[in-house]
């Protein structure tokens, strides 16, 4: 946003030069991030001068050119040598010296001595448009007898300087899109040291000249426009704008077209409240309707695009057809033009939310969206028509033939906050006079409605949708003290009590040279999709999910839940591009909303960071050596296990669960002490179709916070190699086909602690021989004893013991 800084002393009386100003503007929130000197003519007309030519002849060698010699003032002749057509004896000529640099757009050229056809020509005799003061170039351009040779032209044609200001302004400062609302902010700082307001233009002047001619409203969508404030000027005569108007709006960017446009631009940016000009005599039926259209109709608009609308999308009609996208775009047969004589001028307060859906849909951004879409001020509409129509008065001449028509069906409240100086004080870390915070609030136009000793009822006008709560009155008031303003304590309140924490960033990378060396590839995906697929999974609640409240489109509408939609959306682009061997991983936030009634808005969502796997095809393609083997969930469940393991995790203390949904065809939850620390899952059939996939889909999400915490806890310990012999015994079992490996494996290790050293599973059959629901797992233990060479006795006694403990939990039999 560009802010002019001679514009802004119009509206407040200071002395700061543009680099003081600047500074003070950061320091209160409205960051410069650019500090620009503008002239209303580009270049500043630095080295153009007015001359007069004193002798005219034709060129010898050419039969288009003169030679000519002009004096440009103090006895200073040069001879210049001129293509135009109407150069003359006589004539008073503005004359772009030897070294001066003129522009055309944004290239520029530079003046230099040449030889033109054997002649030499020492500077160039200027038309209007080569020196930015008009469009003709017929021919050069003759100024009148009384032009006083040898004056810059610059002083002639009065160009100004100024210096302009480009401010980053954040989504929440939209008060300060104006040069008022930035005069507010700056006269609130200045006020600190010496009494300083800013003054609004007056008004008072308003009134109407006659009111033989309304035009009817009516607004029927009530949901999307909640204030629309009108009058009409008749008489009008549309013309170029007076140069103190062009040159406001040049400084800033913009290109003048006429008074009646420029006006609108020009208090558009003076108070930040959006106005629409339309000829009144387009308006059929005398009639302006604010409503939606059907779905479909058809609309061109100022650039000449013709846009399909849709249901949503708020018009301002009359009697007959659309006339604009309310609060975005003019229609093409509805604006004003050199042969209007008669106005409508609308200045109204829209449906944020609708501007904005419909900006987007439509691929517009245009000022006024800009600031109907971030909330303009509901009580400014009066005032900035009011200015509007007195300008227009002034500019274009003519008389105000209606009362101001205001439908105003739901009045905008101020928010109350009630502010308590004493959490302030603790807040700020510094006892800040109370007489002084309430100067401050003044200066913002925060009323203090009552004050009961420590707390004020505060009234927050409605154009400050960014402070609704005690938190960011604090941030107001400090803003404008001052943040530089608030010394560091001469004690500092911390505990020295040092708790050692693992360094979360060594550890991320460290499992990702391990994954990288496992031939993975790391994926980055957007925190930010779409909600559809958590309402389209049972597995998932979708009123847990965290919605964005101004999405860009409804594929960017909510924070993720997992990080599986993201793994499938990479997936799906690989596959579309011929690559379906994929082993990739993503450390990702993942988001959940917990209540909706939580008095700490922070407490009501959860936030955590997982590491997602996904693996899919083929695990290696034939070569001459190997065939080409398919990936599959055990070489997930290895790389899930590898990565805790790296982490300081026990595997053999990990409990598994059985999972299957309709996102996972089947798949293994992990536990460790009771708290989950994976998932890990064939994709099912309704997820890939989702996607248009065939292949198989291989994922797990580690909940990385949780091994983080836990390798905090590790301690290695280092044991050394026994000297005893190891043996290893076999048992083949009949079980029922739901017991699990896991199962039998951390009940082993439970039974005998001690000796039991490794678990393993060789043989599984069902089929012919074997009962219906059963199946056969053969089983083998190592075993060993640190201290001592175990006996036969010793051994058969251990596996009695498994026996028997499987035959009670599992209801096994010995094969």
């Amino acid at each position: 946003m560009k802010i002019s800084y001679k514009w802004l002393k119009d509206y407040i009386d200071f002395d700061l030069s543009p680099e003081e100003v600047s500074r003070i503007l950061t320091d209160t929130g409205l960051e410069v991030e650019g500090l620009e000197e503008v002239e209303s003519i580009k270049g500043g007309l630095k080295g153009v001068v007015i001359g007069k030519v004193l002798t005219c002849k034709p060129h010898e060698n050419s039969d288009h050119l003169s030679v000519t010699t002009v004096d440009l003032g103090n006895g200073d002749t040069k001879q210049i040598v001129c293509g135009a057509p109407n150069v003359a004896e006589g004539q008073t000529v503005p004359v772009a010296t030897v070294g001066t640099t003129l522009y055309n757009g944004d290239e520029e050229f530079k003046i230099k001595k040449s030889k033109i056809r054997g002649e030499e020509s020492y500077g160039m005799i200027c038309a209007e448009d080569e020196i930015g003061v008009g469009d003709s170039h017929d021919g050069i351009m003759v100024l009148p007898d009384d032009a006083k040779v040898g004056t810059p032209a610059s002083k002639y044609f009065n160009v100004e300087s100024d210096y302009v200001f480009e401010i980053g302004l954040t989504p929440n400062r939209i008060d300060g899109a104006s040069h008022i609302g930035t005069a507010r902010d700056l006269a609130a700082f200045l006020n600190l040291e010496k009494p300083t307001q800013y003054k609004k233009p007056a008004v008072d002047a308003f009134k109407s000249d006659r009111t033989d001619n309304p035009i009817k409203l009516t607004i029927e969508d009530t949901e999307g426009c909640y204030r629309y404030s009108a009058t009409t000027v008749e008489g009008i005569t549309v013309k170029e704008s007076p140069e103190w108007l062009k040159n406001r709006l040049k400084a800033i960017g913009l290109s003048p077209i006429n008074n009646v446009v420029d006006i609108t631009n020009f208090v558009l940016h003076e108070t930040g409240q959006p106005l629409h000009a339309f000829d009144a005599d387009k308006i059929k039926g005398d009639h302006v309707i604010v409503k939606t259209l059907p779905e479909g109709t058809k609309f061109k608009t100022l650039d000449e695009e013709v846009r399909t609308l849709t249901s949503r999308d708020l018009m301002i009609c009359n009697a007959e057809e659309g006339m604009t996208l309310a609060g975005i775009f003019g229609g093409i047969d509805s604006g004003v033009t050199d042969k209007t004589t008669r106005v409508f001028l609308e200045s109204a307060w829209f449906n944020p939310v609708r501007v904005r859906k419909s900006a987007r849909y439509h691929g517009l951004n245009t000022d006024s969206s800009f600031r109907f879409e971030r909330g303009t001020d509901p009580n400014g509409t009066i005032y900035a028509l009011k200015r509007a129509a007195l300008l227009i008065k002034e500019l274009a001449g003519g008389e105000i033939t209606s009362d101001i028509i205001d439908e105003y069906p739901k009045k905008a409240q101020p928010f109350d906050v009630k502010f308590s100086l004493k959490r302030f004080q603790t807040l700020a870390g510094k006892q800040i006079d109370r007489e002084l915070i309430l100067k401050i609030l003044k200066s913002l136009e925060i009323e203090v409605a009552n004050e009961q000793g420590d707390t004020l009822d505060l009234k927050v006008p409605p154009y400050r949708v960014d402070v609704q709560r005690e938190a960011d009155v604090t941030e107001e008031i400090l803003r404008i003290y001052g943040y530089n303003n608030i010394e560091i304590g001469d004690r500092v309140h911390a505990s020295l009590s040092y708790q050692p924490k693992p360094d979360e960033e060594a550890l991320r990378n460290r499992i990702s040279d391990m994954l990288t060396a496992s031939a993975f590839n790391e994926a980055m995906s957007n925190s930010i999709t779409k909600a559809e697929y958590f309402e389209a999974f049972d597995t998932f609640n979708a009123e847990e999910s965290v919605m964005l409240l101004n999405p860009l489109s409804n594929d960017l509408n909510a924070m993720r839940q997992t990080l599986l939609f993201s793994a499938m959306e990479a997936v799906e682009y690989n596959a579309n591009r011929q690559n379906a061997d994929l082993k990739l991983y993503e450390f990702g936030k993942v988001y959940s909303k917990r209540t909706t009634d939580s008095d700490n808005p922070l407490k009501a969502y959860a936030e955590r960071t997982q590491l997602a796997l996904v693996l899919t095809g083929n695990k290696q393609d034939d070569t001459w050596s190997v065939n080409q083997e398919p990936t599959s969930f055990y070489e997930l469940k290895a790389h899930a296990e590898n990565v805790m393991k790296r982490m300081g995790v026990d595997v053999d203390q990990i409990e598994q669960e059985f999972l299957s949904n309709d996102i996972c065809r089947e798949g293994l939850v992990y536990k460790y002490n009771n708290k989950e620390i994976a998932r890990l899952m064939i994709v099912s059939k309704q997820v890939k179709n989702f996607f248009d996939l065939k292949a198989d889909v291989y994922f797990a999400q580690l909940e990385w916070e949780y091994l983080v915490k836990l390798f905090g806890k590790v301690k290695t310990q280092f044991t050394e190699v026994s000297k005893f012999p190891a043996v290893r015994r076999d048992m083949a079992l009949l079980l029922d086909k739901s017991v699990t490996f896991d199962q039998l494996k951390q009940s082993a290790l439970k039974a005998e602690k001690k000796l039991i050293k490794q678990v393993g599973l060789f043989d599984v059959y069902e089929g012919e021989n074997i009962e219906e629901g059963k199946k056969s797992y053969a089983l083998s233990f190592i075993i060993q004893d640190e201290t001592k060479t175990l006996k036969d006795k010793q051994i058969d006694k251990l596996m009695s013991k498994l026996k028997g403990t499987f035959e009670h939990k599992f209801g096994a039999q010995l094969r």
